[in-house]
């Protein structure tokens, strides 16, 4: 998570288009992944059937314009409101459960994405910006939103994946976008990038290659509750990097935004109970239930 906090500073720093950015962390991000599935032997029993490969495809395309849209919105808004915003990702998947697979949605849940909607809202602070630049925040928060319901669909597709390797959907994934992106990539733009390649390299081999791999051993160790709690410090590495390389800070007002996302996000994530928990009481009953605390589970 602190490695996905430092990605924007990568993104900004390569100088290149969103498009440029995702085709070539795609480009050495199968390099790496593929000499790592290699020598780990991944390649046997790898799992995949026709239905299985298909939904990495799927899940691929929604991974690799997820990225263009984010690394998109940094220039348009600012890496720390970007990020930020794109961490409404698990309202969405509660949302796309309820659409899709008729999943019931409880009032503590409804409660917290109402809650993070407010803490968009305020993170946006589209007040702050006025007349063209004002379209353009806008427009940088709008990608980062359409960035974080993809992300959450290639969530809802990976969790039918189950008996593939994760190396290898990642695989998948980038081996993907290199022929869907190719079409978009302006190779032009690449000429003369001398040393600024290093910012793309690490893109594919630290950001995509390195960082899958700790992330999914990792998911094989914690339980689902602290993964969620050290998810959070994602965007907190990028608004103090934000900050700490390029000057951006937030205003008091998105600085009210940051919380109610965070613990709308864990709220939703670790089953916490917004409201208390009520129950009938028999005529004549005196005594007042008990109250459920906010991080009691359920």
């Amino acid at each position: 998570m602190v490695l996905s906090g430092t990605l924007g500073v990568f993104v900004v720093e390569s100088g290149q288009p969103s498009f440029n950015v995702v085709f070539f962390r795609c480009v050495f991000g199968a390099v790496a992944l593929a000499a790592y599935c290699l020598a780990r032997g991944l390649f046997r029993n790898h799992g995949f059937t026709r239905r299985t490969f298909g939904l990495a495809v799927l899940g691929g395309v929604c991974i690799v314009f997820n990225w263009v849209l984010l690394f998109s919105s940094y220039g348009k808004t600012s890496i720390s409101v970007a990020t930020v915003v794109y961490h409404t990702q698990p309202f969405y998947v509660v949302i796309l459960g309820l659409v899709l697979f008729k999943e019931k949605l409880n009032r503590h849940q409804a409660g917290w994405i109402l809650i993070a909607f407010v803490g968009v809202l305020l993170v946006a602070d589209l007040t702050t910006a006025d007349g063209a630049k004002g379209a353009t925040y806008f427009l940088g928060v709008g990608q980062a939103l359409l960035a974080a319901l993809l992300y959450a669909f290639a969530t809802v597709i990976a969790k039918h994946l189950k008996s593939v390797r994760p190396e290898l959907t990642a695989l998948t994934q980038v081996l993907v976008g290199i022929p869907l992106l190719l079409p978009f990539t302006a190779l032009g733009r690449t000429a003369g990038l001398g040393a600024d390649w290093a910012w793309l390299v690490a893109l594919g081999v630290i950001h995509t290659c390195l960082m899958y791999i700790l992330l999914y051993a990792s998911y094989q160790k914690l339980p689902t509750a602290k993964i969620a709690v050290l998810s959070f410090v994602y965007p907190a590495v990028a608004i103090l990097v934000d900050f700490t390389v390029y000057g951006h800070h937030i205003t008091p007002l998105q600085a009210l935004g940051v919380p109610l996302i965070v613990v709308a996000g864990l709220g939703v994530n670790l089953g916490w109970r917004l409201l208390p928990a009520g129950r009938r009481r028999t005529p004549g009953e005196t005594a007042a239930p008990a109250l459920t605390r906010i991080g009691e589970p359920r």
